[in-house]
């Protein structure tokens, strides 16, 4: 008799019985192809939704001037709407993805919501790319940028990492 652990571990009680043998499987039903997804969007990254992708009422108030780092005007022109998955959507260039926005544009708007809605989640620190600064910012930088003043500073007591057992070849 084989005894097993509350796991299912083998413990190496071997048996003197003949095993019985398997009943064959039935077959599987083949399954429908997925079709290729050419993207991957924020919400696929950190497994979360924010309520001002739901709410308009919770980004009417950024002020997209006031929100414009320093003497870059330029880079806030750059952001538009797009459509991403069939769904208005504005790309996060920090986490090289898309933030679905499931609450209706008023008609003309388009842009400044696609804006509105990228500066609150740069502000509130949502952004996957703003995530991943803690452990990979290699110099001192504002850990929300400069769209926010008074950012915590990441970036300063960076190391490369380690692989445990991993020695650099000879001559490097």
């Amino acid at each position: 008799m084989r005894e097993s652990s509350a796991g299912g571990t083998n413990l190496g009680t071997e048996s003197t019985e003949p095993k019985a043998p398997r009943a064959p499987r039935a077959p599987r039903a083949p399954r429908a192809p997925r079709a290729p997804r050419a993207s991957i969007d924020t919400e696929e990254l950190t497994g979360r939704t924010f309520p001002y992708q739901f709410d308009r009422s919770l980004v009417d108030d950024v002020d997209l001037l006031a929100a414009t780092p320093g003497e870059d005007l330029n880079w806030l022109e750059d952001v538009h709407l797009m459509t991403e998955d069939g769904m208005p959507a504005v790309f996060d260039r920090y986490t090289n993805a898309f933030l679905k926005i499931h609450f209706d544009i008023p008609e003309g708007r388009g842009d400044e919501y696609a804006r509105k809605v990228l500066i609150k989640h740069l502000r509130e620190g949502n952004s996957y790319g703003i995530w991943l600064k803690h452990a990979h910012a290699k110099f001192p930088q504002p850990e929300l940028g400069s769209w926010l003043a008074g950012s915590a500073t990441v970036g300063t007591e960076w190391k490369p990492p380690v692989l445990p057992g991993w020695e650099p070849p000879a001559g490097h």
